[in-house]
C-alpha cells in the first residue's frame, strides 16, 4: 500500500514562534489536577503550540461534535494569549467523556492515562475525514510525528541463532524503576535483553519450541520524547516513592538500534509530579519550561517561577523532553 503523507514534516517549528512570559494558571473542577498538569505540559510543547496557535488544524477541520485538536486550539490560545491569569478549561471537562471513559471531573484520576487518552483523541482527530488509512499513514500526523517514534524489537533464538526483527509505533515510553536510580539506568535497563520463557515463549521457525532472547531498541526516535516512570508497585496502590535522577539533557543515542552515530541530544522543558503516599490519592503539579526559556512551578492555578535546580529535584512521574 503506498503511504499518504499526512502533514508535511517540514512545517513542523520546534522552535518557540513567540517567545512571551507564561500563560494562567488552571482551575481545578475539584479533582481535576491530573487534567490541569497535562494540559499545561502540552500547552508548553513548542511544536504542538506552533501548530495550533496558527490555526492550522481548525482552518480544515470538518468534524461535527467533539474534536480534541479544536479543543486543544482553543485551550492553548486562551491559556497563552488571554490577560486572564487563571481560566477554567471548561470545554475539556464538559467532553471528558470523549477523551477518555471512566474520566469523571469528581473522581481523581491518573495523569498518565489522561495523557495516553489526550495524545490518542488528537490522533484520531487528525485522522478524521481521512478515508481508510494505512497503517504506516497513520505515523505521518502531526501529532505522531511530534510525539511518536519507533521502538524495534528483535528476538534471537538461543539454539540456532536465527533471528527475527519486528517494529512498533509509540507515544511514549513506561519505565520500570524498581530497580533503577536514574533515568539513564533504567533506559539502559530497557534495553538489556532479556530470556523469553512462560507465556512469551518464542517458537522458532527451524527448531520448532526453543529458547529465545528479546532486545528492545529505539528504533526511530520522536522529536518530543515522554517518558513514564512507572511509580505503582503493584496492584494496590502502593507507591515508589524514591527519587529517580534525571539530567536536564538526554543524549538519546545509546539506546538506539544502531548505537554508532552522532548524539540524540535532548533538552528537557516539561515533568509532571505525584505527591501523596499512595497512587490512588494525592495530588499532581508540574514543571514547565515557557517561551521565554524560564522554568515554572505550575500548581492548578498558581504559576510562580522557580530554577532549574529546583526543577531537577523532584519525585518524577512524567518527564518531557524535545529534541
Amino acid at each position: 500500500e503506498r503511504m499518504a503523507l499526512l502533514f508535511p514534516p517540514e512545517e513542523i517549528c520546534m522552535e518557540w514562534q513567540q517567545r512571551q512570559r507564561p500563560g494562567a494558571g488552571l482551575c481545578n473542577f475539584g479533582s481535576t489536577c491530573y487534567i490541569n498538569v497535562i494540559l499545561q505540559c502540552l500547552t508548553y510543547t513548542a511544536p504542538l503550540a506552533n501548530y495550533l496557535l496558527s490555526h492550522g488544524h481548525s482552518q480544515l477541520c470538518h468534524r461535527q461534535g467533539f474534536c480534541m485538536m479544536c479543543i486543544m486550539e482553543a485551550h492553548i490560545k486562551e491559556v497563552l494569549c488571554s490577560s486572564a491569569s487563571v481560566i477554567w478549561p471548561r470545554a475539556v471537562i464538559r467532553d471528558l467523556k470523549f477523551i477518555g471513559e471512566g474520566f469523571e471531573p469528581d473522581v481523581t484520576g491518573d495523569a498518565y492515562e489522561f495523557l495516553c487518552c489526550a495524545l490518542e483523541a488528537m490522533q484520531r482527530a487528525c485522522l478524521s475525514g481521512s478515508r481508510n488509512v494505512n497503517i504506516s499513514s497513520q505515523t505521518t500526523t502531526i501529532i505522531h510525528q511530534i510525539f511518536g517514534g519507533f521502538l524495534k524489537s528483535r528476538v534471537t533464538c538461543l539454539r540456532c541463532q536465527a533471528v527475527s526483527d519486528s517494529y512498533k509505533a509509540f507515544l511514549r515510553v513506561v519505565l520500570d524503576i524498581k530497580a533503577s536510580s536514574s533515568l539513564t539506568a533504567a533506559l539502559e535497563n530497557f534495553v538489556t535483553s532479556r530470556k523469553l520463557n512462560g507465556k512469551h515463549r518464542f517458537k522458532c521457525s527451524k527448531c520448532e519450541k526453543a529458547t529465545a532472547s528479546e532486545r528492545v531498541t529505539v528504533h526511530r526516535v520522536p522529536k518530543v520524547f515522554t517518558v513514564c516512570l512507572e511509580r505503582a508497585a503493584d496492584y494496590t496502590g502502593k507507591k515508589i516513592s524514591k527519587m529517580v535522577e534525571y539530567p536536564e539533557y538526554l543524549d538519546l543515542q545509546p539506546y538506539m538500534s544502531d548505537i554508532a552515530g552522532e548524539p540524540l541530544l535532548y533538552s528537557l522543558y516539561a515533568l509532571v509530579v505525584h505527591s501523596g503516599d499512595t497512587c490512588l490519592d494525592g495530588h499532581f503539579f508540574c514543571y514547565t519550561k515557557a517561551s521565554n526559556g524560564l522554568w515554572y512551578k505550575m500548581d492548578d492555578e498558581s504559576v510562580d517561577n522557580c530554577d532549574i535546580h529546583t526543577v531537577l529535584r523532584q519525585q518524577a512521574y512524567l518527564l518531557f523532553y524535545a529534541r
